[in-house]
């Protein structure tokens, strides 16, 4: 039996170390100056709020990324940071949108790079302005020798590999692989990667700002070659039209796709689509809101020199229903 005294003593040392716990939890406490001009509550600055600028390729009122705008809002609202978004899917025309940017002496920039070598100066001049920079979604190849301090997204290469591998785990043999953008080098890659996991693949190029066009080109691919009987389309929108071309052509190709919105979970769930690669874009918006706060508040940084992968994810039957809900708010 204890004593009463050495009960005291125990009760006390567990209060201590839960407060050691509690505090180590707690994560760094928001800038703000101590009266003898020191940091307070150990941060590592003493700014007022944080802004931060995310330019990215995507056009306006793309379903794919709102979901990358509703990440970043989401995650300035709860952080405190003042998040603005901009996109541009004119290389020229985001470069400049980068260049304002830094202008404005923004505290952190999250640039998407689907043209990489067009946003290079800019990028390097927002390096030597000393904001630091993530990248996401596309470029991971050149994030680092251009200064970002991290990436964020899938790799499409390992994305592409593993579609292919399901589409012949399904039996196909013969598989189209749909590029919605010229000169956009993650959408080469999953064509690429697409071929290395499946084999006998032909790549088609589209327009996906013109619509009637798209389905045009893919309903002339199945009818031109009767033996396609895989279509991986690498955007939402141009799954629908590859279903819509499939059907029309009395085409029995099995169609998947690249990324996810509440049309293509429809369609996932009607058995026209059979699966979606899913790459997380709400984290790819999100995540780097949280690592330029912790860079900028603690001085630490995310992924080691790797990058951060939000991707590969597959929706198909066996979950689409978990994630419907989470696709028609706007976070899938």
């Amino acid at each position: 039996m204890l004593s009463k005294k050495s009960k005291r003593i125990l009760l006390g040392m567990a209060a201590a170390a839960s407060a050691v716990v509690l505090a180590a939890c707690s994560g760094p406490a928001s800038s703000s100056s101590s009266s003898g001009g020191a940091p307070a509550n150990g941060s590592a600055t003493s700014g007022g709020p944080m802004s931060v600028a995310v330019v990215t390729h995507g056009s306006a009122g793309d379903s794919f990324w709102n979901v990358v705008k509703n990440g970043a809002t989401d995650a300035g609202k709860q952080l405190g940071v003042n998040v603005t978004y901009n996109s541009d899917g004119d290389p020229g025309a985001q470069s400049k949108l980068i260049d304002n940017a830094v202008a404005q002496h923004v505290d952190g920039l999250v640039v998407s790079m689907a043209n990489p070598d067009a946003l290079k100066t800019s990028i390097q001049n927002a390096v030597k302005a000393g904001i630091p920079v993530i990248t996401i979604n596309s470029g991971q190849s050149q994030s680092a020798a251009f200064g970002a301090i991290a990436h964020v997204g899938q790799d499409e290469g390992i994305a592409g590999q593993q579609a292919g591998a399901k589409l012949k785990a399904a039996g196909k043999t013969n598989l189209l692989c749909v590029i919605h953008e010229a000169g956009n080098v993650g959408l080469a890659q999953r064509c690429d990667g697409a071929k290395q996991g499946f084999g006998k693949t032909t790549n088609l190029q589209v327009d996906i700002n013109n619509p009637t066009d798209v389905e045009a080109k893919i309903k002339g691919a199945l009818q031109t070659d009767s033996s396609i009987d895989a279509v991986l389309t690498l955007n939402p929108q141009i799954a629908l039209s590859a279903v819509n071309a499939a059907k029309e052509t009395n085409s029995k190709a099995t169609v998947a796709t690249f990324d996810l919105n509440p049309d293509v979970v429809s369609a996932i769930k009607a058995g026209q689509i059979s699966f979606a690669v899913d790459q997380q874009q709400y984290e790819q918006g999100y995540l780097p809101i949280v690592m330029l706060k912790l860079y900028r508040d603690n001085a630490n940084t995310v992924g080691g020199g790797q990058p951060v992968l939000t991707g590969p994810g597959f929706v198909d039957k066996s979950n689409v229903d978990k994630v419907a809900q989470y696709a028609a708010r706007g976070t899938r």
